[in-house]
């Protein structure tokens, strides 16, 4: 398996309401006839799914999916003071911010926000890692 992931897909209650959600923190989205909408990001796709609809192609019932699975995204930003703005730009979406932009004990600056379907992204500024020109990240910075 070649380190990398290639698509991350989240499973929502509202398709269109969680698409204008990441199309209003400045995402641009891409339909699909199979009912996934889909955002590429820097080397991966964040794809959006109905719930009921992946809970059928599992074999699940629909109220096995969902709430926080002690799983979180990352999107780190290029400095300290652009953090806050963007959870505030994540609240005025629609999304629940879970920690208030801050200093951390490891050197960064960070903050948390839920989407409107529960999923929880860390807004982050990391000095250690900085990100490349085209805004890509890696553990120890981007080369």
């Amino acid at each position: 398996m070649e380190q990398r992931i290639s698509l991350i897909t989240l499973a929502v209650s509202d398709l269109e309401k969680s698409a204008a959600f990441y199309e209003a923190l400045g995402w641009q989205r891409e339909d699909s006839e199979d009912g996934v909408i889909a955002f590429n990001l820097i080397g991966q796709t964040l794809g959006l799914y109905p719930k009921a609809s992946l809970a059928d192609e599992l074999g699940m019932d629909v109220s096995d999916i969902g709430g926080f699975s002690g799983v979180t995204f990352a999107h780190n930003l290029r400095t300290k003071e652009a953090v806050a703005p963007f959870l505030e730009r994540a609240r005025v979406a629609g999304g629940k911010i879970l920690k208030e932009a801050q200093d951390v004990f490891w050197g960064g600056h960070h903050g948390y926000f839920a989407d409107p379907d529960g999923h929880v992204w860390e807004i982050a500024y990391n000095p250690f890692s900085p990100l490349g020109p085209k805004g890509e990240f890696q553990w120890s910075g981007a080369a």
